[in-house]
């Protein structure tokens, strides 16, 4: 049971980025779908279960902090880790009042997002351990 890769939705509208974070995230282990607006996120979440979403903050359609909220009502506990571009930080900040995990500033680090993403699914995975308990 602990074999199984961390799922994430990646959720950002920029394509050429999702693609090789997408790409690069596989190779570490995760497992992950992407969606290119809040819609689809969404869409998606109805039907498949995640450990963890990584949302960018700002996207056309509905921005990060409307989808967090969405994403607060549907599944309380699943952890949201926010991306924002340099000079949105106090957005990033509202992002976790809002509920979010944690955030990073884009472009981040891919060890540190490696990093937050196992740190956020093994909350995850504890406190649904803690409801069946």
């Amino acid at each position: 049971m602990h074999d199984e890769p961390v799922r994430v939705l990646l959720v950002d509208d920029e394509a050429g980025f999702t693609d090789v974070l997408t790409k690069r995230m596989g190779r570490r282990g995760f497992a992950v779908v992407s969606a290119d607006s809040g819609t689809k996120a969404i869409q998606i979440l109805r039907k498949e279960d995640f450990d963890v979403v990584v949302l960018d903050l700002k996207m056309e359609e509905m921005d990060g902090i409307e989808i967090l909220q969405v994403i607060r009502k549907m599944i309380p506990g699943l952890p949201v880790i926010m991306l924002t571009g340099h000079g949105s930080e106090t957005a990033a900040r509202d992002g976790l009042r809002y509920g979010a995990y944690d955030y990073l500033l884009k472009p981040c680090d891919l060890e540190e997002l490696v990093h937050k993403l196992r740190k956020a699914a093994a909350s995850s995975m504890q406190e649904k351990t803690n409801r069946t308990d």
